[in-house]
């Protein structure tokens, strides 16, 4: 029987990795520093614990162990990757899409943004002086495959799903519960970032122990294949609970309080390319994301954190609601006087000829 080890195997993809492989015969061990534990593992699978951030601490771990199958989500990926060369036949690890130029400078590329949709050849960050943390996921991507040439590099989008350490479907649920009759979102909430629900991207993940021959070397993006905009999962996970939000829309300069529904407040999309995880690996979505979006909101509904304690922290939502009135106030103020500012609109007749009757050279508008 093949075994593999799961770096990590807590977080919101985990488990859907550990039963994966499961599912496919695997013997599976987890690797983490056993700080928390959750039900969803089952009870044979063995744990090693210890801090996977470090080679002194992870060599003693690992030392005289081979797996058929690494698959490293968490802890420093780069050394990991180091410390599993040649004790292990396919090497996978997960990092992340701010490995993209623009992704957090958005006035790095021109014009200005990422593209739309932003593929695997797009460019990334190159250097430590652009920006550190994504030089710092792109240049681990080249650590992983300079250690394991035929391992495979995930691009991880924001993950959503049961313990995620800033589950942005709180900032929407904790203030349908406060019966908050309107919500605060930057830009109208029209922008699109590539999400992927846990149990999708784990499938994602799985495909390359599927197919390791079509997997090896390469770099894929993944995330769900339907997108939704901030609004959308608003209204999403609004539904669900039986609650209906006014949407105020500010420009992103000062809309402070949309911090944590939409991950950020800049404008600009970050729409990942899924082209190339369809066509060489096959990816399609296991699970509906509104589904997945439902399902979400639920386990937090069950599984509610505490007011102002450290997910809420995290977040950085302070869930301020004196403030976001005071900026409704002013909003409301600010739209009442224009749609009392006195304009003519300007008509706007069919831009394409049409004649009346057949024949004639030109139309009754002389087009």
């Amino acid at each position: 029987m093949k075994n593999a080890l799961v770096i990590g195997g807590t977080g919101p993809s985990g488990p859907f990795l550990v039963n994966g492989l499961r599912e496919r015969g695997f013997t599976v061990t987890i690797l983490h520093r056993g700080t928390h534990e959750i039900p969803e593992i089952p009870a044979d699978i063995e744990h090693i614990h210890t801090d996977p951030h470090f080679r002194e601490t992870l060599d003693p771990a690992i030392a005289g162990r081979k797996f058929d199958v690494v698959i490293a989500t968490y802890g420093r990926i780069r050394v990991i990757a180091e410390a599993f060369a040649g004790k292990t036949a396919q090497f996978i690890g997960i990092g992340g899409v701010p490995s993209y130029r623009g992704y957090f400078v958005p006035g790095a590329n021109f014009p200005i943004g990422m593209p739309i949709p932003t593929p695997e050849t797009a460019q990334t960050v190159q250097t430590e002086a652009e920006h550190r943390f994504s030089y710092l996921i792109a240049s681990t991507e080249q650590a992983i495959l300079a250690a394991h040439p035929r391992g495979t590099v995930y691009r991880y989008p924001y993950v959503y799903g049961p313990y995620q350490l800033l589950p942005r479907e709180w900032c929407v649920i904790r203030r349908a519960l406060d019966k908050r009759k309107f919500i605060i979102l930057s830009e109208g909430g029209l922008g699109l970032m590539t999400h992927g629900y846990a149990g999708n991207l784990a499938h994602a993940v799985l495909l390359a122990v599927d197919r390791p021959e079509a997997a090896a070397g390469q770099i894929y993006n993944c995330g769900d294949e339907r997108q939704f905009s901030v609004r959308q999962v608003v209204e999403i996970i609004a539904d669900e609970m039986k609650h209906e939000f006014e949407i105020i829309s500010l420009p992103s300069a000062v809309a402070y309080p949309a911090r944590g529904v939409s991950l950020e407040i800049t404008p600009h999309h970050k729409l990942m390319d899924l082209h190339k995880i369809r066509q060489e690996l096959g990816y399609r979505d296991p699970l509906a994301p509104e589904e997945a979006l439902r399902r979400t909101a639920r386990w937090y509904l069950e599984h509610q954190p505490e007011r102002g304690g450290d997910l809420e922290q995290r977040l950085q939502d302070s869930f301020d609601y004196e403030t976001e009135d005071a900026l409704a106030a002013i909003y409301r103020e600010a739209a009442t006087r224009a749609q009392a500012f006195a304009r003519e609109i300007v008509p706007t007749p069919h831009p394409y000829p049409h004649p009346k009757e057949p024949g004639l050279v030109r139309d009754h508008r002389n087009r």
